[in-house]
C-alpha cells in the first residue's frame, strides 16, 4: 500500500468513527473492519494497529468537541422504559370488593463511564407518593414504580430511581473486582421470595469474580444498605427507640456458575443475610412499611431477629430448536430454600420453578410456573414481592400491632401459585400476563384467606 493509499484509508476510518455516538460502538466497527483489511492482506498488523490508534485520537478529539464531555468520560449510555399495566386484586371472603386500576411506570436512566473503569449512573422513575404513620411525605413507594391512573388529570411524581457511583479495580479475563456506593441495583442474585426486584437498596456492594475456565466461575457478592435512620426518634408506647442503633442490613452470597456443555449449565448459591436492631428500631409506627406478615407487638416493633442462610440453585438446557420459537430452546428448572433462626416459628420458606423459553428477541416468548410457601417469619416482610399476598381478614393474628386494618397485603405468611407469560412482539414490545394464587399460612379463625392477583402488561424498552 502506498503512503497516499494509506492515508486516504485512515481518513476515511476517521470519518467513519467520528459519525458514531459512542466509543464502544466506533471501536467495534473501525476495530472489525481493520481486522478484516488485515485478513486481506490489504494491510500489515502496524499499519493496522498505527490506524488504530489515530482513528482513536481522532474520535476522542470529535467526541469531546460534540459533546462537550471532559476528556476523561469515554462513553455515555441512555435508556429507560415505558409499561402499562391492567390490574385486579380479588379475594374469595365477601368481605373483600374486587379491586381494579391502571397503572403506568415509566423509567429514564443514564450511565456514564470514565477513565480508569469508573462509572457514574442515574435513574428516575414514576411512583405512588409515600407518607409515613404520621403523614409526613417520605418519598416514592419503595416496593413499586407503578403509578395509579386517578385523580382526574394531574401530574405526577418522577423519584431518584438509582444514584450510584462504581468503581472496577480489576478488569481482566479470570478476575473482576468492583465496588459500588449509593442507591443501587441489588447485588444479590436472589428471587422476589427474598428481594422484590423493584427496590434498589442504599449503601455499598462490592462484586469479587474469578473464571476459573471458559465453562467454570464463581463469584461473591456482599452488601450494606441502610434501612432507616433515626433522627431524633419519638417515642412508640413509652419506648423510645435509641438513636445510635439504625436498622441495616448487610450480607454476603456465593456462587458457582458451570456451563457443562454448551447445552446445560447450571448455578449454585448460598447467602447468608442479616438485619442489625431489628427488634428495637423497626416499627409500623415509625416506618411507613407497605407490606404485612412478620409478628410484631403492640407498639408495631419485630418481635424476632431476621438473619436467614439461603440457598439457591437452577439448571438450564438449551434445545436446538422448537416450532414457533425463533432460537435454541432453553428449559430452566430452579428452586430456593432459607431458614430463619432469629425466630423459633414460622421461620422457614422455599420455592420451586420452572421456565420454558425466554422473551426479549423478536417473536420470542416465555411461560413461567412456580410454587413458593413464605412462612410469616422467614424473613423482612417490606422487602419481599408487594404481588404475593393474601386477604387479611378481622382477627388475623399477623395484623396485630401493625395499625392496619382488614386488606389485601403482599408479603410473607403466604403460599400459592405464580403463572406467567411472555411474547415478544419485538425486541423492543413485550406483552405479559400474571396471575397469582394465595393462601394466608396464618390466617384468622374461620375466615377464607384466598386471594388472587391479576396483571397484564405491554412494555416498550428503548
Amino acid at each position: 500500500m502506498t503512503r497516499k493509499q494509506f492515508l486516504r484509508l485512515g481518513a476515511l476510518l476517521g470519518t467513519a468513527s467520528s459519525m458514531t455516538l459512542t466509543p464502544s460502538a466506533r471501536g467495534q466497527s473501525v476495530d472489525a473492519l481493520l481486522d478484516k483489511l488485515v485478513d486481506k492482506g490489504v494491510l500489515s498488523i502496524k499499519e493496522a494497529n498505527a490506524l488504530k490508534q489515530d482513528s482513536d485520537e481522532g474520535f476522542t478529539k470529535a467526541f469531546q468537541a460534540k459533546t462537550g464531555m471532559p476528556d476523561w468520560v469515554s462513553a455515555y449510555k441512555f435508556g429507560g422504559d415505558f409499561r402499562g399495566r391492567f390490574e385486579q386484586n380479588n379475594s374469595e371472603n365477601s368481605a373483600y370488593i374486587e379491586r381494579d386500576r391502571y397503572r403506568y411506570r415509566l423509567r429514564l436512566g443514564v450511565s456514564v463511564t470514565m477513565l480508569e473503569n469508573f462509572e457514574v449512573g442515574a435513574r428516575l422513575a414514576s411512583g405512588n407518593p409515600l407518607t409515613n404513620p404520621g403523614g409526613t411525605l417520605v418519598g416514592g413507594s419503595p416496593i413499586t414504580a407503578n403509578q395509579d391512573l386517578s385523580s382526574l388529570d394531574s401530574r405526577k411524581f418522577l423519584w431518584i430511581d438509582a444514584a450510584y457511583g462504581k468503581w472496577t479495580a480489576i478488569k481482566s479475563p479470570d478476575w473482576t473486582l468492583s465496588a459500588t456506593i449509593g442507591k443501587m441495583e441489588n447485588p444479590f442474585l436472589l428471587s422476589p421470595m427474598i428481594w422484590d426486584a423493584d427496590i434498589n437498596p442504599e449503601g455499598g456492594a462490592l462484586q469479587l469474580a474469578h473464571n476459573f475456565s471458559d465453562t467454570q466461575a464463581i463469584k461473591l457478592n456482599g452488601g450494606f444498605f441502610v434501612l432507616d435512620e433515626l433522627n431524633q426518634p419519638k417515642a412508640v408506647g413509652g419506648f423510645t427507640p435509641d438513636a445510635n442503633h439504625d436498622p441495616y442490613l448487610y450480607g454476603a452470597q456465593l456462587l458457582w456458575e458451570s456451563k457443562w456443555t454448551p447445552k446445560f449449565d447450571t448455578a449454585l448459591g448460598v447467602a447468608v443475610l442479616d438485619i442489625v436492631h431489628s427488634k428495637d428500631a423497626l416499627s409500623s409506627q415509625l416506618q411507613p412499611f407497605y407490606n404485612s406478615g412478620n409478628s410484631r407487638n403492640a407498639n408495631g416493633f419485630l418481635v424476632n431477629n431476621y438473619n436467614p442462610i439461603i440457598g439457591t440453585a437452577s439448571a438450564t438446557y438449551k434445545f436446538d430448536s422448537l416450532p414457533l420459537y425463533p432460537a435454541a430452546f432453553p428449559v430452566k428448572v430452579s428452586g430456593e430454600y432459607m431458614a430463619n433462626p432469629g425466630a423459633r416459628n414460622n421461620n422457614a420458606g422455599y420455592r420451586a420453578g420452572l421456565t420454558l423459553g425466554k422473551a426479549g428477541i423478536k417473536r420470542g416468548w416465555e411461560i413461567n410456573y412456580r410454587y413458593q410457601r413464605l412462612e410469616a417469619d422467614a424473613w423482612f416482610d417490606a422487602l419481599v414481592d408487594d404481588d404475593n399476598g393474601g386477604y387479611y381478614a378481622t382477627g388475623n393474628p399477623q395484623m396485630a400491632g401493625t395499625g392496619k386494618l382488614n386488606g389485601w397485603y403482599g408479603g410473607t405468611n403466604v403460599k400459592g401459585h405464580l403463572m406467567q407469560g411472555t411474547y415478544s412482539f419485538t425486541d423492543f414490545l413485550n406483552f405479559t400476563f400474571t396471575y397469582y394464587l394465595n393462601d394466608l399460612i396464618i390466617n384468622a379463625p374461620g375466615k377464607d384467606s384466598s386471594a388472587g392477583h391479576f396483571m397484564a402488561d405491554v412494555m416498550w424498552k428503548f
